[in-house]
This record gives C-alpha cells, sequence and structure tokens, in this order.
C-alpha cells in the first residue's frame, strides 16, 4: 500500500488533507471505501480520501512550516499504519 497526501489546506473554516491510496487489492478498497468514517471515493484503482481536522492540523507549527516535507512523510506513514490496522479489521 502506498498512501500520498496530494493536496491540503489550513486556511479554511474546516482544514483538511487529502491522501490518495494505492497498491490495494480490490476488495480491500472496497471495504475501506465503505467503512471508513472520513469523506472517500474510488477512482479506478486509487482510494481517495478527505481528512477534515476540527482541532489540531498535522501542519500547523512553526516546525511543521520549515520542515513541510519530514512533516508530510510522518502523516503519509501515519496513515499507511492506521488504514492497515483497519484492514485487519476486514
Amino acid at each position: 500500500m502506498i498512501v500520498k497526501i496530494t493536496n491540503f489546506d489550513e486556511n479554511v473554516d474546516v482544514p483538511f488533507i487529502d491522501y490518495e491510496v494505492s497498491g490495494l487489492a480490490s476488495g480491500q478498497m472496497i471495504y475501506l471505501d465503505e467503512n471508513l468514517d472520513e469523506e472517500t471515493s474510488v477512482d479506478e484503482d486509487i482510494l481517495k480520501i478527505r481528512m477534515y481536522f476540527k482541532d489540531i492540523f498535522p501542519f500547523q507549527s512553526d516546525v511543521a512550516k520549515i520542515r513541510l516535507d519530514d512533516f508530510i512523510s510522518r502523516e503519509e506513514i501515519e496513515m499507511n499504519v492506521f488504514l492497515s490496522s483497519f484492514l485487519e479489521d476486514m
């Protein structure tokens, strides 16, 4: 499974991060699309997820603004771990 952040915006009423997830089996993709609480859609073999952050946005700190690539990579890893653990319930 490969998770990539494709877009984010912290300057809107409800900040969000968009993820694209590839490398999933068809059944895994359908399971995630139907069972995640986040906004999801499937485009061919890519699962798209939009996650909203009402309280704490992962990239809001001053350090994140300086080392944004590091924070993006860490967030991609965290989403990969979350999705993997979610798929264990499949």
